[in-house]
């Protein structure tokens, strides 16, 4: 890929001198962070550091199967690939393969890594990695967390692409990863 950012971007960059955390949650610690740009400006910086994230796309015969779940910031039911958070020293591939277990019964007998992306620089910290599930076999086990309900359901590519961006579909981050799965298939 070619490189986007000059020498005269230096000047774009903040350094880090001191951060601070003001508020541990389950989810994700918010941190202060105090820095410096490179004309000298320093400001204080709110930023949600949380664990890595994984979406996986499963594909079988030419649909995706989806997930089905309430979403509480959203306060509705949502369209969604499977996925979640990695865990502590987990390696993303092993987390999309068990998120993609756990969530619908199914095993990837490949798992493709499709692409990282920060959620939004803006104010996180953290990388969701995208897989591509393919030859997918069903075990007919699924091992859904205490909290967590969910229905799966096939669609097809089309019927993907005209939900996203509606109030079915409303997860940024599942047309970020349908984007590269897009990318990947040209």
């Amino acid at each position: 890929m070619k490189d986007y950012f000059t020498d005269s971007d230096r000047n774009l960059t903040w350094q880090e001198k001191e951060s601070k955390t003001i508020l541990k949650t389950p989810v994700f610690d918010v941190t202060e962070r105090s820095c410096v740009s490179a004309e000298g400006i320093s400001g204080n910086y709110i930023v949600a550091d949380a664990k890595d994230w994984v979406i996986t796309i499963p594909v079988c015969e030419g649909k995706f199967v989806m997930v089905k779940q309430w979403r509480h910031g959203e306060q509705k039911l949502s369209v969604e690939f499977p996925g979640g958070v990695i865990e502590r020293g987990e390696a993303p591939e092993k987390a999309a393969a068990r998120e993609l277990e756990e969530e619908t019964g199914l095993k990837a007998g490949r798992l493709t890594k499709l692409g990282q992306f920060n959620p939004n620089p803006a104010l996180f910290s953290n990388h969701v990695h995208v897989y591509l599930a393919e030859q997918l076999v069903q075990t007919g086990v699924r091992h859904l967390d205490h909290d967590e309900f969910i229905n799966c359901m096939e669609l097809t590519e089309d019927e993907i692409l005209e939900g996203m961006g509606t109030e079915q579909f409303p997860h940024a981050l599942m047309a970020a990863a349908l984007s590269l799965y897009i990318k990947f298939r040209r």
